[in-house]
């Protein structure tokens, strides 16, 4: 199975954590739709035949789109490529986009999990953040998106905020748990170069939470929903059973995609490729018969390196078999030896051929998978 993701880089406002590519000038955005329509007709073939079963629109703000254009890209989509008859199609949205009859007409458009960007249920977090939408606004969208015929919902959190304590998470994961959502996506705030946020911690005006503290939210995080019947199965994502993300998973576990849009990524098990950041060159070069990319060639230790970072944050961990079969021996051993340290330190667990962390191991991920990447 494969994946199509599609990028929709307009916001109305940037956000003051984001460094994913977008722009506030939205004029150009039925020209980005046929821009990426005709993409998907250039790109046809670089899946190989494979088949299907997830399609993503991220962004940017994906719900900026009229019912209308987001079914000329899902049309296109399928003339375009081999899609099964029930894929999973996801959309994020922002909780102001949620209007009256919009979910029920995505819904209607095969559109069946819907992401809504939460992030938090304090309005002073959320204009730290730099978002646009109110605690309100995100309780009348998830009310809607229930109402509208969703089951398969997802609500995306931030926590580690400056002067965020745990007890403000507790609110934030409880208040979001009086809602039937099926899936909760909970990021650490990172401050990434480039970002409103970076240049206040430039000027000295911003301090980043705390280790402990940060610890503490992470161990916090997992009990609460566990005790909600959640699968903690990626570090930052959790699902009620049998509402794992497929797309996002697909990822994890290196299965081909093909991302479409500006700036969208693709990876069809031999090389990466990632599309033009802007949107007027992205546009002008798709309608002259091509698509402005830059490319890497993929050799057996770089996609055996990308293995480990996906693997890793997941709960389904390293497959030592899958290792020695797509890789070889070498590798396998240099990966039961490394692990051997973290495993009586109760960082990581073995079970049969599976390495995988622990919720501790979790809390020190980046490290330890750093220690593991090798150059044999």
């Amino acid at each position: 199975m494969a994946g199509v993701y599609i990028h929709i880089p307009f916001c109305r406002s940037f956000c003051s954590y984001c460094d994913f590519y977008s722009v506030t000038d939205c004029s150009e955005t039925e020209a980005l739709v046929e821009a990426i329509i005709r993409e998907a007709e250039l790109r046809s073939g670089y899946l190989y035949n494979e088949t299907v079963d997830t399609v993503y629109l991220g962004g940017g703000t994906p719900s900026l789109l009229s019912v209308t254009q987001a079914e000329k890209i899902l049309a296109a989509v399928r003339r375009n490529f081999i899609v099964v008859s029930d894929p999973e199609i996801t959309m994020e949205v922002n909780p102001d986009d949620v209007r009256a009859g919009y979910i029920s007409s995505l819904a209607a458009l095969g559109v069946n999990r819907i992401s809504v960007g939460v992030q938090s249920w304090d309005d002073g977090r959320l204009k730290y953040l730099g978002r646009r939408h109110t605690a309100r606004q995100s309780a009348e969208a998830l009310e809607a998106v229930f109402s509208e015929g969703i089951k398969n919902v997802s609500a995306d959190l931030i926590y580690g905020m400056p002067e965020m304590t745990t007890a403000d998470l507790k609110q934030d994961i409880e208040k979001t748990l009086t809602f039937p959502v099926t899936h909760i996506s909970a990021y650490h705030l990172t401050i990434e170069e480039g970002t409103p946020l970076y240049r206040l911690k430039e000027k000295g005006k911003l301090t980043e939470t705390d280790e402990e503290t940060s610890s503490s939210m992470f161990m916090l995080l997992i009990s609460l929903l566990r005790e909600k019947g959640f699968l903690h199965y990626e570090i930052s994502n959790f699902a009620l059973e049998g509402y794992i993300s497929k797309h996002n998973s697909a990822y994890w576990k290196q299965v081909p995609y093909i991302g479409l849009g500006p700036s969208a990524h693709s990876f069809d098990r031999r090389s990466r490729q990632w599309n033009v950041s802007d949107v007027k060159e992205y546009i002008r070069s798709v309608n002259e018969g091509k698509v402005s990319f830059e490319r890497e060639e993929l050799d057996r230790l770089t996609l055996f390196n990308e293995y480990i970072m996906t693997a890793l944050r997941t709960v389904w961990g390293i497959d030592l078999a899958h290792v020695e079969n797509s890789y070889d021996k070498e590798l396998h051993d240099y990966l039961v030896n490394m692990s051997g340290k973290y495993i009586r330190y109760g960082l990581m667990k073995r079970e049969r051929d599976t390495l995988a962390l622990t919720d501790q191991g979790r809390m020190i991920s980046d490290n330890i998978i750093a220690e593991l990447l090798t150059e044999l």
